[in-house]
């Protein structure tokens, strides 16, 4: 039943860009990139239109399709989307990458990825042992982003491996949680929110981790490229691009925050890839 639900949300996926792809020659371009993204993700939102900026110039065409991770994973195991470029291993998205046997990994984005439990840096909290005894000043709440989401599995299971009675996760989009979070900082209340870095928020609001002795979040995670089967045979070319294209802290940093303040993240990404252009051109290199 699960394959045949993947195989149906993937159908509807794909159905407008296929319609897209065939309806100028009957044929699929081989010029045409698909790739997978999470809106509302930081960090897959900046590596996505930094790699649609870098490949529209070397002469593709790239299209970006907006859905969740299961979906995105399902239809690239399908071969019907190339690349996905927002997948955190060896923790957050093992699960679901497991059941998905066709992908292959292309490269490593970022090397320090990070998830877990954030509260405002004013609170004398600084541990998840700790928020039993402050369940009251809580209300019990642990403010989540999209539920299925692997953050929000992880906070399920801290819930569990640390014993939180009476506490429930309560889970929305990325958007409304960072909301809650910058109102209750606003108002010098107390909240605890689930958070990831690389994220802009961490630049924006004075948040912190909250140590997790149980590593029930994990520890520090690689976001990596993945991509359909074989497409590294249709593109061996780009293959050896996705091998090569890696952000270190203050590149990334760099990036979120000019992407946040944006009003048009493609135009703003293709300005960064011109102000980047020495690093760009190491990427696209044909040498290892």
């Amino acid at each position: 039943m699960k394959f045949i639900k993947y195989t149906i949300l993937s159908f509807l996926f794909l159905l407008l860009s296929s319609i897209t792809f065939y309806s100028c020659n009957g044929l699929k371009n081989s010029k045409y990139i698909t790739i997978g993204m999470v809106d509302g993700w930081a960090d897959d939102v900046a590596f996505t239109y930094v790699t649609k900026a870098i490949l529209d110039e070397q002469g593709y065409h790239v299209i970006i399709q907006k859905a969740s991770t299961d979906m995105i994973l399902a239809s690239m195991n399908n071969g019907d989307t190339d690349l996905f470029l927002g997948t955190w291993l060896p923790y957050t998205h093992a699960a679901k990458v497991a059941k998905f046997p066709k992908l292959e990994t292309l490269g490593v984005n970022y090397n320090n990825g990070r998830i877990g439990l954030i509260v405002p840096d004013y609170l004398p909290i600084n541990s998840i042992e700790e928020l039993n005894q402050n369940k009251d000043k809580f209300k019990g709440k642990i403010i989540g982003i999209e539920k299925g989401s692997g953050l929000a599995s992880a906070t399920d299971n801290a819930i569990v491996d640390y014993n939180l009675k009476g506490y429930e996760q309560i889970n929305s989009s990325t958007i409304a949680m960072i909301t809650e979070v910058q109102n209750a900082i606003r108002n010098k209340e107390w909240i605890v929110g689930t958070g990831w870095q690389p994220h802009w928020m961490f630049g924006k609001m004075k948040i912190k981790f909250i140590d997790d002795p149980k590593k029930v979040f994990g520890e520090a995670e690689q976001i990596k490229t993945l991509s359909r089967k074989n497409f590294v045979k249709d593109h061996p070319d780009l293959g050896l691009f996705f091998s090569k294209m890696n952000f270190d802290d203050a590149t990334m940093s760099d990036l979120l925050a000019k992407l946040e303040d944006s009003k048009d993240k493609e135009v703003t990404a293709k300005e960064w890839v011109k102000e980047h252009q020495k690093l760009v051109n190491s990427w696209l290199s044909k040498t290892k």
